[in-house]
This record gives C-alpha cells, structure tokens and sequence, in this order.
C-alpha cells in the first residue's frame, strides 16, 4: 500500500521513495506525492531520479483497475528503476498547483449552487460540474456569488471521520455520480470555513483566496434535469 503524502499536505513537491513493485509500464512506490487519477481529478505528471542520476519522465498517475496499486506511468522508452531502488519523485508543480486552484474552485461552486452534483471533471485551467436542476440558474448571478466566497479567502481544513459517521450525516455528499473516497475505513472531509463542506479525496488550496479570478465559461442543458457549469480561470 502506498503512502499518500498529498492525501495531509497537497503542497509538497518531491519526496524520497522506494520502488515496490513494477506494473507494465508504471512504478509503485512505498510512499508519494503523486495524486493518482480519480474524482474528476487528472493524475500528477512529473518526473524521478533514480540511480546515477537517470531521470524518468512520469506521464500520468492512475490506480491498477483490478488492484488499486498507484501506479506512475513512464514515458515509453525510459529505463525503469529496480525494485529496491530509491528515487526521488517530484510532481510538475506548477501544473498541479492550478489544479488544486480549480478543483477548489469546484467547491465554491458546489457551494452557490444549492442542488445536488451529478457529475464533474477539472482539468488544466477550466473544470464543470453537473447539476440536477430543472432551470438553468443565472450565469451572472453565479459569477458574482463565486467571486464572493473566493474573496473571501476563507481557509481550509482537513479532517477524517469514519465511514458510519458519513452514513449518519448523508448531507455531506453532495455528488450523486461518485461514491465518497473512503480509505483505511476513514473518509476525508474538506471544508472550506463558512462556505463548503463535504468528503473529497483531490488536493486543494490552503484558502480560497488561492483560487484566484475565475469566470463562468458558460451553462448548458445536458438532459431535461441537468445543468452543466463550465468554469475557466480569468
């Protein structure tokens, strides 16, 4: 079972680690800063440095489907560690860092929009979430309310709580299309002070005022109970 460092400090860049495993064309290590693929969330790239100072160029992070290993996926062509071996794993900050920006984003907009999410992805520079709503709500109404609760640079926490505790406040989950991240029997919560709180396994930003100037892309109708909002940075 790999460490996931991200999982309490998102702001870590590099980490020390030793190879596990080997999976095809992926690396498992013991320990990582990597965010791996899920919840709407694209998986880090970045690099390693193994032995001798070769470096390994990692082009996606994603779980095994039938094992759930964390898997660092290598550019075609590059030599793979042995298993054993310690690398030095560092994630491509600077994209990863407008991620969480976005993905906190997603928060504050789960936050003005008061119906439940039926689905959602962030990518580099815009995300959308699905919402179950009969009428569009007013673009500039949310423009306005997003750029409230950003501004209002409240911070972050992170807690964990178990999973018969979520069972008992099933108001927390406010995605309808993907199941809470439940990991060692614990869910993580991520709550933005006064503005939103719900179980989220991503990476976000320390306060919301990190999200920085976004704008309401655009809303579309996608099916007669469902609105898609499209986010972008300003």
């Amino acid at each position: 079972m790999t460490e996931k460092l991200f999982q309490h400090d998102a702001y870590l860049k590099a980490c020390s680690a030793t190879v596990v495993d080997i999976v095809d064309n992926g690396i498992v290590l013991d320990r990582t800063v990597f965010y791996a693929q899920g919840g709407g969330q694209p998986g880090d790239i970045g690099h390693m440095v193994a032995s001798g100072g070769r470096t390994i160029t990692i082009v996606d992070t994603v779980l095994h489907r039938d094992t759930g290993a964390h898997l660092h996926l290598c550019e075609q062509g590059d030599i793979l560690p042995e298993i054993g071996e310690t690398v030095n794993a560092s994630i491509n900050w600077d994209r990863r860092y407008r991620l969480m920006r976005m993905h906190s984003c997603m928060h504050m907009l789960c936050a003005v929009i008061d119906a439940p999410v039926t689905g959602g992805s962030v990518s580099d520079g815009r995300a959308r979430l699905d919402f179950d709503l009969p009428t569009p709500p007013d673009k500039e109404v949310i423009q306005q309310a997003l750029e409230k609760v950003i501004s209002s640079d409240q911070p972050m926490e992170l807690r964990w709580i178990s999973g018969q505790e979520l069972r008992d406040q099933p108001e927390l989950v406010r995605t309808m299309s993907v199941s809470p991240p439940i990991g060692d029997g614990d869910v993580r919560l991520v709550n933005f002070k006064g503005i939103d709180l719900q179980p989220c396994g991503g990476t976000h930003v320390s306060r919301s005022g990190e999200i920085g100037a976004v704008k309401v892309r655009k809303i579309e109708k996608k099916g007669k109970q469902n609105r898609r909002v499209i986010i972008e940075f300003a």
